[in-house]
């Protein structure tokens, strides 16, 4: 098929068309796409020949291989469209779908998996959480039928309440609970004709369900074993409707599902509501100590559902939470709670690990933080065998591998390096149940797993796991969070020290340059932009580059913080600077020098192997994902702990360059959770008349109550619909201490023209500091005032 690029001139206006010529017959019809100008930009449609995968990445439009945005989906997945002001759009040569900022090739699914040779892992902890314990395991369930509850966040349209339960038999007392939530799979199978669908619930004439929450069984069970009560629920109806029903891909609706089951468990547990689960769980379960696991845009639902609770009058007693493979499309902070990310490192559905902003967006965001929080990046797992039902050979529903490369050296699933599904779902089982059992149940030996150290335990075999963890506040002293140019530390010889911030200069506004020059959207967790909240400042770091071995970096304590004889490691995260050759030597020599000039060093690279590469030759690998580097202080001699005056890095390599972050002194503990006495920050949708010229609309920011210190929250106004394009960055809205409101402008572009279309606006509340997102999302409608 040739396709030839022609523009008409008609009304003033440019428009962009196809013609094809057809010299053959094709196998498959081609995807078809247009370019149109609109007031201030270009609508771009783009039609699929087929029907978009289901993934819990967000779909977006790329010009001439060049992704440009988040795309918006027709209901039956067959039309993307994209509003931009990107002036790539008028010169488009070719329309295709991204993920991830990639454009992929399209391969097909590998059929069964290849299981390669076990090997010996090192650096494993006795206490093994995949060990079952002194219970047996009941298991049962509870199904209130296909539409027992109407969820606003997809429009109020109806959903099931269905969930798997692991009991602890014979455990007295009132347990405590864990409820699992999936992420987005598809809702429906053919058993006959094995395909799948996803655009109705419940499911059409002829399919069933698809039960992906009765995938976590071996982490159910490991708890359940250990007295815990797992509640797995179901979520079809949400993956049915989120890609058109919702303002946020389904995470408000995700946590409506989580928050239900809690009140029909807290419900139960009184005594009260349904027969059938009073029977299971009165007198028998703790809503006063609960654990969240979330699965891919699931991880996403019970961050909200945690957020959502905080809000209430009366709150569950959520102590901990874990998002597996998560999305993060609206970047919402989690201080207060001890949170655990997990990331797969050959993840090939959210490829670009956006969850690891869980983990950055909350470091700051509370300087009292009460919690411990962690983010672990897991070598040779891919986003889909955390959960029995989405792996091949073991499913009853059709599944597949998300990582379709087989041929990839480092990924595909003949590599040596990548686990098989079984080695994979135990990697799960361990780390989700060990790290409930660390918070819920204070098992601090399970701590080593999660505090940075990267150890595994026997049934996780081969598996390699890098983690990188922040103590509570109170058990840390920050010596340069490398945040802002106030808060870093001094450059001198042949040296060069720049704070830096996101990619792609998304974020001007920050007034600091980007990081992560020479990688794409998918192989830079901490600074890949979020769809919703695009243009927000991302994870502050510091960028070091030394041109010989006088290049050095110097942070000074304060007097308050010279003590150091309390603590148990320096800490800091560090990065490889992708304009560093994988190849290329690269070391720094940390110094630590007290208040009589004496001085005790050790290079990095003895402290592990934060500056090796990690592996991969294309993108979406090799990822720039910031590790840990702890030095244990009860080694240390020759220097005063009480009196720490500097710590410098050095360059010990000829030349090199790193990223820094979160250079401190720790000791590791849980801490407690707090999250719900933060104040909630709010958007509140408007209505206004558009005017005959350019104007602005004033959003009001609330908060929930007032706060005792200032509280800074980032908007971002994203243009919806054919609504006339107006560029606008995020703003920074700062509330004062003692009072509840602020105000967000977004510019109008008001005309004399009779509009058929009402002009839209989304309005996203993200990365709050000193409070947490209540209700982040609204709607800006601009009326037309000419008619």
């Amino acid at each position: 098929m040739r396709m030839a690029l022609v523009r008409t001139v008609t009304g003033g206006l440019t428009v962009v068309l196809l013609l094809f010529s057809l010299l053959a017959v094709p196998a498959h019809a081609a995807d078809e796409w247009s370019v149109t100008p609109i007031d201030g930009g270009h609508l771009i449609t783009l039609r699929l020949d087929a029907p978009l995968p289901v993934r819990d990445a967000v779909p977006e439009i790329a010009v001439d291989g060049q992704p440009l945005g988040a795309a918006v989906e027709s209901e039956d997945g067959m039309t993307l469209t994209l509003l931009t002001s990107d002036p790539r759009a008028a010169s488009a040569s070719r329309v295709q779908v991204a993920w991830n900022g990639v454009v992929e090739e399209v391969r097909p699914l590998p059929r069964g998996i290849y299981v390669p040779p076990a090997e010996s892992s090192p650096g494993t902890i006795d206490l093994d959480p995949a060990t079952p314990g002194a219970y047996g395991v009941e298991h049962t369930g509870y199904d209130l039928g296909d539409t027992a509850i109407s969820l606003q966040g997809i429009g109020g349209r109806l959903g099931e309440l269905r969930a798997s339960v692991s009991l602890p038999v014979g455990a007295v007392g009132r347990r405590p609970v864990v409820l699992f939530l999936h992420g987005r799979h598809s809702a429906c199978y053919n058993p006959v004709s094995r395909q799948t669908s996803n655009n109705a619930w419940p499911c059409p004439a002829g399919q069933q369900p698809i039960e992906s929450f009765k995938g976590y069984g071996g982490p159910a069970d490991a708890l359940a074993s250990h007295g815990y009560v797992v509640v797995s629920v179901s979520a079809n109806a949400v993956n049915a409707y989120d890609a058109n029903f919702s303002e946020d891909r389904g995470a408000l609706a995700r946590g409506e599902v989580v928050m239900k089951h809690l009140d029909l468990l807290a419900a139960a547990a009184k005594g009260e509501g349904e027969p059938a689960l009073v029977a299971l769980f009165q007198n028998r379960i703790d809503l006063g100590d609960v654990g969240l696991m979330g699965h891919s845009r699931g991880g996403e639902g019970v961050v909200k559902a945690a957020l959502m609770n905080a809000g209430r009058e009366k709150p569950y007693g959520i102590k901990a939470v874990l998002p597996l493979a998560p999305t993060d499309f609206a970047r919402a902070t989690l201080p207060g709670i001890p949170t655990a990310t997990i990331l797969p490192y050959c993840d090939g559905d959210v490829s670009n690990q956006q969850g690891q902003h869980f983990y950055d967006d909350s470091l700051y965001a509370d300087a009292g933080d009460s919690a411990f929080r962690a983010s672990l990046m897991v070598m040779g797992t891919d986003h889909n065998f955390f959960n029995t039902e989405w792996t091949p050979g073991v499913a009853t529903a059709p599944a597949s591998d998300d990582w379709s490369n087989n041929n990839d050296p480092v990924c595909g699933n003949r590599a040596a390096s990548r686990l098989s599904a079984s080695e994979q779902y135990a990697v799960g089982t361990a780390f989700i149940a060990g790290f409930f059992r660390l918070v819920q149940g204070r098992e601090t030996a399970l701590l080593p797993l999660f505090d940075g150290s990267g150890k595994t335990v026997a049934s996780t075999g081969r598996a390699v796991v890098h983690t990188v963890a922040q103590a509570p506040a109170a058990s840390r002293v920050d010596v340069a969070t490398f945040t802002s140019n106030a808060s870093s530390a001094a450059v001198s010889g042949s040296a060069t020290g720049t704070i830096c911030a996101s990619m792609l200069d998304r974020s001007p506004q920050s007034g600091l340059p980007s990081c992560a020059t020479r990688l794409t959207t998918s192989q830079a967790p901490s600074w890949t932009p979020a769809t919703y909240a695009p243009n927000v400042t991302a994870t502050p770091v510091m960028r070091f580059s030394w041109q010989d071995p006088t290049g050095r970096l110097t942070a000074t304590l304060p007097e308050a913080a010279r003590n150091i004889s309390r603590t148990e490691y320096l800490t800091f995260r560090v990065a490889r600077d992708e304009t560093v050759a994988a190849s290329a030597p690269l070391d720094l020599t940390l110094t630590l020098t007290d208040g009589r000039g004496r001085s005790a060093s050790v290079p990095v690279s003895a402290l592990g192997g934060a500056l090796t590469p990690l592996p991969g030759l294309s993108s979406p690998l090799p990822k720039t994902w910031l590790r840990a580097v702890r030095a244990p202080l009860s080694g240390l001699s020759g220097v005063d702990k009480k009196d720490i005056r500097e710590v410098s890095l050095t360059g010990a390599s000829a030349t090199g360059a790193v990223y820094l972050a979160d250079l401190g002194f720790t000791r590791y503990r849980v801490g407690e959770t707090t999250l719900p006495s933060l104040p909630q920050v709010s958007v509140a949708s408007l209505t206004v008349p558009e005017g005959n010229g350019p104007g602005t609309a004033a959003v009001v920011v609330t908060l929930s109550e007032p706060s005792a210190s200032p509280v800074t929250v980032n908007l971002q106004s994203l243009a919806t619909g054919t609504a006339p394009v107006i560029t606008q960055l995020t703003a920074p809205v700062t509330i004062p201490p003692g009072e509840t409101t602020g105000v967000f402008t977004v510019p109008v572009l008001g005309n004399t023209t009779v509009a058929t279309v009402a002009q839209s606006y989304q309005v996203v509340a993200t990365v709050p500091v000193n409070a947490t997102v209540g209700s982040g999302f609204a709607r800006l409608v601009v009326t037309d005032d000419d008619a």
